[in-house]
C-alpha cells in the first residue's frame, strides 16, 4: 500500500507540484482506469470527430489550385465535423475533469481507498451542474481574452479552482463561481505563479507529443529538400498524419488530468489558509480511539 497523501494542509509552490505528481504516480493504474471507464466513450467519439474534422478541413482548404469551386459543397461537412469535434471534446473533458475531482474526493473520504462506484455515481449526479459550470467558465475566459492580457490573468486563477469548490464544498454552480473569487483573495500572485509553472510543464509536454506530427508534415511537404509543389499538396493529409495527430490529442487529453489534480491541491492549500478545515479535523481526531 502506498503512503496516504494528505490533501487538507498548507503547501508551498514546490510542494503542490511534487505532491501532484506523487499522487498520480502512486495512484496511476487505478486512477487512469477509473477516468477512462467514465470518460472513455466520449473520448473515443472525440478522437473520431478529430479524424473527420481533419479530413473535411483538408478537402475544404485544398492547396491544389483548381478551377472547380464545387468543393464549397464541403462547407457544411466541415462545420458539421467542427461542431462534433467541439461537442464531444466538451463532453470528454467534462466527464474526465469531474471524474478526477470525485476520485480525489473519494480518496480523501475513504482514507486512500477509492470507491469506483461512488465516483461513477457522483459524476453522473453532478453532470449537468459540471457542464453548465464548464460553459460559464469558458465564456468568462473568452470575454476576458477580448479585453487582452490583464483580465485573462485575473480571471484565469478563480476559474482554475471553480470546479474544486463545486465538488469538494458541494456548492451549486453559481455559488461555486462567485466563491472562487473570494477564495483567491490575498493569495492571488502565489496561486497564479503555481498555475503558470504547472501550465508551462504541461505545455512543453504537449509540444513534445505533438512533434511527431509536425516533423512528419514538414518532411512530407518537402521543406527540407526545397521541393515544395503546391499543385501536388492535395494529398498532404494521409492516414499517418491523421494517426499522429490523434495520438497527440490523446496525450494532451491525458496531460490535462495533471492540471485538474494540481487544481485540487491548490484548492485545499487555499482553503486551509482561509478556513483551517484540515487543522480542525486533526484536532478533533486527537484522543479518539477505536472502540
Amino acid at each position: 500500500m502506498s503512503k496516504l497523501i494528505e490533501f487538507k494542509k498548507q503547501r508551498e509552490l514546490g510542494d503542490v507540484l511534487t505532491d501532484s505528481f506523487g499522487f498520480i504516480r502512486a495512484e496511476f493504474k487505478q486512477f487512469i482506469t477509473a477516468i477512462l471507464k467514465i470518460s472513455g466513450l466520449y473520448l473515443l467519439l472525440f478522437l473520431i470527430a478529430i479524424v473527420f474534422y481533419i479530413y473535411s478541413a483538408d478537402n475544404m482548404f485544398d492547396f491544389g489550385i483548381s478551377q472547380d469551386i464545387t468543393q464549397l459543397n464541403n462547407l457544411p461537412l466541415m462545420f458539421g465535423s467542427l461542431f462534433m469535434f467541439m461537442f464531444f471534446g466538451l463532453l470528454a473533458y467534462t466527464f474526465a475533469n469531474s471524474a478526477v475531482l470525485h476520485y480525489i474526493k473519494s480518496y480523501i473520504n475513504n482514507d486512500g481507498q477509492v470507491n469506483f462506484e461512488e465516483v461513477k455515481q457522483n459524476v453522473k449526479n453532478t453532470f449537468w451542474g459540471f457542464l453548465g459550470l464548464s460553459i460559464l467558465k469558458w465564456m468568462t475566459l473568452i470575454v476576458a481574452i477580448l479585453f487582452c492580457v490583464l483580465p485573462i490573468l485575473y480571471f484565469m486563477v478563480p476559474m482554475f479552482l471553480v470546479f474544486c469548490i463545486y465538488v469538494f464544498e458541494r456548492k451549486d454552480a453559481t455559488s461555486a463561481y462567485s466563491d472562487s473569487f473570494a477564495l483567491i483573495k490575498g493569495e492571488f500572485w502565489m496561486t497564479l505563479a503555481t498555475i503558470i509553472v504547472i501550465g508551462i510543464i504541461v505545455m512543453i509536454a504537449s509540444y513534445a507529443f505533438g512533434m511527431p506530427a509536425a516533423i512528419y508534415s514538414i518532411v512530407k511537404m518537402g521543406i527540407f529538400s526545397g521541393e515544395i509543389d503546391p499543385a501536388n499538396m492535395q494529398d498532404f493529409v494521409d492516414p499517418v498524419y491523421i494517426f499522429l495527430n490523434v495520438i497527440s490529442y490523446l496525450f494532451k487529453f491525458l496531460l490535462n488530468l495533471i492540471l485538474t489534480v494540481t487544481s485540487a491541491f491548490i484548492y485545499f492549500n487555499l482553503n486551509e489558509k482561509l478556513n483551517f478545515t484540515g487543522t480542525f479535523e486533526r484536532i478533533q481526531s486527537i484522543g479518539k480511539t477505536k472502540e
